[in-house]
């Protein structure tokens, strides 16, 4: 078995980072982030081992997150994690199908142990077929990684295709520069923001230009957006 990857969705910066540091010691692979929302699209397009879910949360609460995973196909393990205590709070994380449940403050030693058997019990993670995403006849197709327009194949890098990805997930919405640094390139503070200008320059020229088409936009001073055009 090759090294297990866990998501942490907690928005406590000292009690994410311990868990991420104690897990990485045992040596996990740990991702986090400490929005709900983000937490729910990094669930779905990712194929963790198991998710620490904290349920009081910025942008949707770990119940939701947890829900809407479940009514999708996603059996990926959850070991929630919560300020909140008593009998109710517990009823209702594992009626929305929570796998786990364990109250701050917690001893290290019993959580590692609870993620470890939510891990062996199962759960085979994303197991329901991402949905293609699409903007008109720009298909891209997250479990084989590939992208076409109109039939026709366009070959991305990595980076690139990460990128168009996430611009297609928030297709309409206007995603600044510092949100797609937080969500492609995973290091923003170590990252100069007009990098995400060279790499749409980059799609700009696989995807749009060839076919005539202004699918990703510009917005000045702010940052992009996919639209449809009605381009079919």
């Amino acid at each position: 078995m090759g090294v297990m990857w866990i998501l942490v969705v907690e928005d406590e910066p000292l009690i994410a980072d311990a868990i991420k540091m104690g897990l990485e010691a045992e040596g996990f692979a740990v991702d986090h982030t400490d929005r709900g929302d983000d937490g729910l699209y990094r669930a779905e397009t990712n194929d963790y081992d198991a998710i620490i879910l904290d349920l009081m949360l910025p942008g949707m609460n770990g119940y939701k997150v947890c829900q809407t995973l479940r009514e999708n196909g996603n059996t990926t393990p959850i070991l929630m994690l919560t300020a909140k205590d008593g009998a109710f709070d517990e009823a209702e994380g594992l009626d929305t199908g929570a796998d786990d449940y364990l109250t701050k403050p917690f001893n290290w030693v019993v959580l590692l142990a609870r993620l470890r058997a939510i891990i062996r019990r199962g759960g085979s993670g994303a197991t329901a077929a991402p949905v293609e995403l699409r903007a008109d006849d720009l298909v891209l197709n997250p479990t084989t990684h590939e992208v076409s327009r109109g039939g026709v194949p366009i070959e991305l890098t990595p980076r690139e295709f990460s990128l168009l990805q996430y611009l297609l997930h928030r297709k309409g919405e206007v995603v600044s520069k510092r949100d797609l640094l937080d969500h492609v390139w995973g290091e923003p503070d170590a990252d100069d923001p007009n990098v995400t200008q060279v790499y749409a320059g980059y799609l700009r020229r696989k995807v749009d230009e060839p076919f005539g088409t202004k699918t990703i936009q510009t917005v000045r001073g702010v940052g992009y957006r996919v639209v449809e055009t009605g381009r079919q």
